[in-house]
């Protein structure tokens, strides 16, 4: 008995000498891990990587920009059936265990042990793997795990199972469905697999989502079809076993297809591609790409969508327009089709995206007057093909405006653009890729807001805006700001201007300047109105000599056209450069009666807990403190922005400008209908032509040229190009719209006169007599008497007038 109590007694101490040895040997490893573990706290104050989202006017989403795809959701907004998947898939004992689940790390080596060595199931808990992806990282060892653990610990210690979980659905990494879009969270994959709020999740779409933080490539929709379905019907029987669907709902869920839909992000973005990266670009200036990629900002943008697709059509029509009348230039490219399957060959060719209803295509045979044609397949965003092969036929309707037939203009492998005949099923048409390029800007007059911005054919094709950032010469459509100066000082819309040869001496062995009308012709005395409306280069430089250059050039930077013009007086003929959006911010302060306004992508800005850090309208309401309202007046908003020109000075110039669309170098517009004022412009060797006008609540700049300058052509003017633009647009955006007259200021005096004199028109004078608009006081005299003109005379201009050299404008128009 003495042996036996010995024996225990030696066991004992043996067994309390190595429980010692392994509680120090714990204790120094628990130090040893522990003593630099990364602070836990710091998941407290943690905001995530959150993308900006950018919203038009009325709502619906042009655009999202992230490193990682990801809608911050909490845990309160997360539906039920939501989490039971999670915790089915990842961690069935969440609301139990302290962190880590011995429980959990037994059936998964169990499970693993019956599958055959395959790992089925993980050990992890939700708490571990919020360690991992928040503090610790990827690394693949044995420290790694052992310091997940610790903090897992302390984790659980620190915050609650809520919290922990909210942390870990809004984090976890569930695949990239297309290319650059890396979804993290539960919220961004709902909306890119299958378009979807959490909240309309089915029971199998719900087990998907949950069965990818396992490897989302491993489970890919498309790659791994087979493999995802698998993996999600474990899950459903998971949720089943685990009592949070029933068998029957289980069943019926598995049998459901994936249905995943990848998704367009926003149906404006084949028409918006301009306008969005115009606001991206603005919010990287403002506040940096970082809180751009990773802010959450949500961006309320100026944008009209249907006016946008409007723009865009009246500008690709324009350029298709004038680039299809200088002929047909054959194919895109040509590839070789003998022992190819020519969709392969043809998938290998990169198109332009945002060209619809153009595809492209490769001609297969050419027989009997017409071409069959395979069509590129149309893709979704994840580049999964989502039409089989297409065959068409291009007919001579099709290749009619090439000037040639068939046989001539294609041949077996040419790449070409085509589009659907309508009305004549699975008949195309020809097309190609304008050479020219151009813009358009519309915009509300009184606020500056763009509604619509297209700065060239395609942006895939070029995402330089031309609306923007091409600097340009505006030709005549400068002009504007040179008879607004001087009807601001003295001047009226009657009063006489010589439209005669003018020279200006270059000085000592230079040759003299000597602009000229488009025309080449000279009316003698004119009207002021007449010299607008009709584009005289003549009367503008002689008006801009007698006015002064200085003060021109001052009102030029007033109305934002430049920041410091030259005073020069070709500079009055347009000889500068600008930008389209700031020519049509420009005669937005005509229709608006003078008040500065500045052009904006963006209305407002949020931050991502819905804190607006930016509002454009940045007016004061007045008397707005008010608690109640009392009945009366409402509140005024109070107009602080600068008048840069007269009121009355600026009705002036609208009916002036209406008199261009009336009765000058814009006729063509005429065919809108509607009360419409604007002004062309050609420059040199018309090299660039504009147009850009008003009604009275929308303003519209139209320009296009190469962007390699060069001429459109001899004969070319901005009314027989740019004129058709802006008049297909306000076609549209006017159509249901009613014909709204321009608003005449109190103040002004609208007199019957004759429009070639600007004299008062007599009782019984008939076709020649217009309204014309006077501020009080400078009413004109009853008859004129025209003063003889011997010879032109000679410019007196102060300043070298070597400074002219080189900027002659000759021709403009």
């Amino acid at each position: 008995m003495r042996f036996v109590l010995r024996f225990f007694g030696f066991l004992f101490s043996i067994g309390a000498i190595f429980f010692l040895i392994g509680a120090v040997g714990l204790a120094y490893g628990y130090w040893a891990f522990s003593k630099d573990l990364p602070d836990h706290a710091q998941l407290a104050n943690y905001e995530p990587p959150v993308m900006t989202r950018v919203h038009a006017a009325d709502g619906s989403l042009i655009a999202e920009y992230a490193r990682e795809r990801r809608l911050h959701v909490p845990i309160q907004a997360t539906p039920k059936l939501v989490i039971d998947a999670f915790l089915s898939a990842e961690d069935k004992n969440f609301y139990r265990h302290v962190g880590i689940d011995p429980e959990g790390l037994v059936r998964a080596v169990l499970a693993n042990v019956r599958s055959g060595g395959r790992r089925e199931q993980g050990a992890s808990t939700i708490t571990q793997q919020v360690a991992k992806n928040f503090l610790v990282g990827n690394e693949k060892s044995y420290e790694r795990k052992i310091r997940e653990a610790l903090i897992a610990l302390r984790i659980e210690s620190t915050f609650s199972k809520d919290k922990i979980l909210e942390l870990y659905l809004n984090e976890i990494f569930l695949g990239t469905l297309s290319p650059g879009r890396n979804l993290h969270g539960i919220a961004a994959a709902a909306l890119d697999y299958f378009g979807k709020s959490i909240h309309e999740l089915t029971l199998a779409e719900a087990a998907y989502i949950a069965a990818l933080p396992k490897g989302p490539n491993n489970y890919h929709p498309f790659r791994e079809r087979q493999a995802a379905v698998e993996r999600r019907n474990w899950v459903i029987d998971r949720m089943v076993a685990n009592g949070y669907a029933t068998r029957q709902d289980g069943d019926v869920a598995k049998k459901e297809p994936l249905n995943v839909k990848p998704r367009n992000v926003s149906p404006n973005s084949i028409a918006s591609g301009y306008f969005a990266e115009g606001v991206r670009r603005d919010i990287a200036d403002r506040y940096g790409e970082e809180k751009l990629y990773e802010g959450g900002l949500l961006i309320r943008a100026t944008l009209d969508p249907k006016m946008q697709a409007m723009a865009r059509k009246a500008l690709v029509d324009g350029l298709v327009r004038f680039d299809e009348a200088r002929g047909w230039r054959g194919s895109q490219q040509k590839i070789d089709l003998t022992g190819r399957e020519w969709g392969l060959a043809l998938a290998e060719v990169p198109m332009l995206g945002d060209v619809q209803p153009w595809r492209m295509a490769v001609v297969l045979e050419v027989s009997g007057g017409r071409a069959r044609v395979g069509l590129q397949p149309k893709r979704e965003a994840s580049g999964q093909v989502v039409r089989d092969r297409e065959i068409g036929f291009v007919t001579a309707d099709g290749a009619k405006w090439t000037r040639r037939p068939v046989e001539r203009a294609v041949s077996p492998g040419d790449v070409v653009y085509v589009e659907p005949l309508e009305g004549k099923a699975g008949q195309y048409r020809l097309r190609q890729i304008p050479e020219i390029s151009g813009a358009i800007v519309a915009m509300d007059p009184y606020t500056g807001r763009v509604h619509a911005m297209v700065g060239g054919f395609s942006f895939d094709q070029s995402e330089f805006n031309r609306a923007s950032q091409a600097m340009r010469q505006p030709g005549s459509s400068f002009k504007p700001i040179v008879y607004a100066t001087a009807l601001d000082n003295g001047y009226t819309p009657s009063s006489q201007i010589l439209d005669a040869p003018f020279v200006l001496d270059m000085g000592p062995g230079q040759a003299a300047w000597a602009p000229s009308n488009y025309d080449g012709k000279s009316a003698g005395l004119r009207t002021l109105r007449y010299g607008i409306e009709h584009s005289k280069n003549l009367m503008t430089v002689r008006l801009s000599n007698e006015v002064g250059m200085p003060a021109i050039s001052e009102y030029a930077r007033r109305f934002g056209v430049y920041d410091d013009m030259l005073p020069l007086l070709s500079m009055s003929l347009g000889a500068g450069e600008t930008t389209v959006m700031r020519m049509t911010a420009a005669y937005s302060m005509f229709a608006n009666g003078g008040r500065r306004i500045k052009p904006t992508l963006i209305d407002h800005i949020q931050d991502r807990s819905g804190r607006t850090i930016y509002r454009h309208d940045d007016r004061k309401c007045i008397s707005c403190d008010s608690d109640k309202w009392d009945g009366g007046a409402p509140p005024k908003l109070a107009d602080n922005r600068e008048q840069v020109l007269d009121p009355l000075t600026a009705y002036q110039m609208t009916s002036i400008l209406e008199g261009v669309v009336q009765r000058g170098t814009a006729q063509t517009v005429k065919a809108v209908g509607r009360p419409l004022a604007g002004k062309t412009g050609t420059t040199n060797d018309a090299k660039d032509v504009w147009f850009v006008g008003f009604s009275p609540d929308l303003a519209v700049g139209v320009f296009i040229g190469y962007d390699q300058p060069k001429s459109l052509g001899n004969a070319a003017t901005a009314g027989q190009y740019a004129a058709p633009v802006f008049r297909d647009f306000m076609q549209m955006a006017l159509k249901d719209k009613p014909a709204t007259p321009f608003r005449v200021p109190p103040g002004i005096k609208l007199i019957r006169v004759n429009a070639s004199s600007g004299t008062r028109a007599g009782s019984g004078e008939g076709g020649n007599v217009i309204l014309e608009a006077f501020k009080p006081g400078t009413t004109p005299p009853d008859t004129y008497v025209p003063v003889e003109v011997e010879s032109a005379p000679q410019a007196e201009y102060p300043g070298d007038p070597r400074q002219q050299v080189g900027a002659g404008a000759n021709g403009l128009y």
